[in-house]
């Protein structure tokens, strides 16, 4: 996996405004969920690098792109990025 965009540090920091992922009943089957952390890091090497989302290859260790979109989105919806700044 590639060294973390977001260090130590400010991960710390970033992680309080993060809303709780919600528990899924059958947590036991299909895939592990993508840590919060390697998909926020997944964000800005595409908005970076100008990647398109579904050309984010999985070996980089940030997960789908369709899974870094998606927390995209619902970071949006709650409000995180708007307190990051």
């Amino acid at each position: 996996m590639q060294a973390p965009i977001i260090d130590d540090e400010l991960w710390t920091l970033i992680e309080q405004l993060l809303p709780k992922p919600k528990r899924r009943d059958n947590e036991s089957r299909g895939r592990p969920r993508v840590s919060d952390r390697a998909a926020f890091n997944g964000v800005p090497f595409v908005l970076h690098t100008g990647m398109r989302w579904n050309h984010l290859p999985v070996a980089l260790g940030f997960g789908s792109g369709a899974t870094c979109w998606r927390r995209l989105d619902a970071w949006q919806k709650a409000g995180v990025w708007d307190r990051l700044k």
